[in-house]
């Protein structure tokens, strides 16, 4: 693809306002590759407003978006999502559509079988898989035995239309689908309502199929916002990993290796801000280190991602395929919360 790439961001309030920054930051930075085409949004303001700031065309209606760009970020309400995104493929037209991807199964997979019967990119908007943390975890915890996530964060004012799982879990239920990389055999959830008609509050622990256990936690009523995981992982080197997402830092907690304690490395370690031997038992040693992530913005890097794929005909990282199981997890998720909820009253 030897032209310039023309893209644009349907939604824009607070998070589609985001892709339109990125977007217009990117084009501007590779003006022979990337142009921005423009925004629409059911609000014109809304839209106007973004337009306006950003230089670039107001699209009065989804059909004329159509016809002004290729390739389409889909940053509105859950419910809007497949209608959408089907109208877009159809067209022709490679789609970013945010999590979750639709509000079902069968939509989902509707989706996923036109974007390949059309040789197009459907990529889903897991962005914690962009997020530096993930890919350091991925490269030291490579036999994980226990995962535990915490997703807090106060009441939003988006995202209402749904639940807690799946405006809030999914992305730790995508994270570690793709982590385990093995299938999920039972699953237990619970949650409740607090300010809305669905669950604000979810617990789900995963068993699969090699026997890792995920715990899962996720709050929309929470008094801060936490997005922390704990991974404690098996294999050559046993670790035990705490990782921030939104800090993007964390810790590893390793058995420091024979003569380690004399090592000229382990002595700048332990002489480094926040490293220190924890623990020692039968002359084995536990040691904290800080962990080296290099930090960046995962929604940029999500639609760098995109845009290559593109351009160069790649699967995306998150690809409907894997967005869809992360929605059938989180559906069975749902399922349970409200039976139990059916069952109390």
């Amino acid at each position: 693809m030897a032209e310039r790439l023309k893209v644009a961001v349907i939604g824009t309030g607070s998070l589609g306002k985001e892709h339109a920054r990125l977007y217009a930051d990117l084009a501007s930075a590779n003006r022979h590759l990337l142009q921005f085409a423009g925004v629409h949004d059911s609000n014109p303001l809304a839209a106007e407003k973004i337009a306006d700031k950003y230089r670039v065309p107001f699209f009065s209606s989804l059909s004329v978006a159509v016809s002004a760009a290729d390739a389409f970020s889909i940053v509105t309400p859950t419910n809007t999502h497949f209608e959408i995104a089907r109208e877009l493929l159809q067209a022709g037209k490679h789609v970013l559509v945010e999590k979750p991807m639709t509000e079902s199964s069968r939509q989902a997979a509707e989706l996923v079988q036109l974007a390949q019967s059309k040789d197009l990119i459907l990529q889903v908007g897991h962005v914690e898989r962009f997020n530096p943390v993930f890919k350091y975890m991925e490269s030291v915890a490579t036999e994980p035995r226990f995962i535990e996530a915490h997703r807090l964060s106060p009441y939003p004012a988006r995202s209402t239309d749904i639940g807690v799982v799946l405006d809030l879990m999914i992305h730790d239920l995508d994270v570690v689908l793709a982590f385990v990389k093995s299938p999920v055999v039972h699953v237990d959830a619970v949650g409740i309502p607090v300010l809305s008609q669905s669950e604000d509050i979810a617990n789900a622990r995963l068993r699969f199929a090699n026997g890792c256990v995920a715990n899962l936690t996720a709050s929309r009523v929470s008094v801060e916002r936490l997005r922390k995981i704990r991974v404690f992982s098996s294999g050559p080197m046993t670790s035990y990993v705490s990782l921030d997402y939104r800090a993007q830092e964390g810790f590893i907690y390793r058995i420091a290796h024979d003569g380690e304690e004399e090592s000229s490395l382990l002595k700048k370690l332990l002489h480094a801000r926040d490293s220190t031997i924890v623990s020692e038992f039968g002359g084995k040693k536990i040691v904290r280190e800080p962990v080296p992530i290099e930090k960046d913005e995962p929604l940029k890097l999500e639609l760098q991602s995109f845009i290559r794929c593109i351009r160069e005909k790649q699967i995306p990282i998150v690809s409907g395929e894997s967005g869809k199981r992360a929605l059938d997890l989180a559906m069975e998720i749902t399922r349970q919360v409200q039976n139990i909820r059916v069952s109390a009253a």
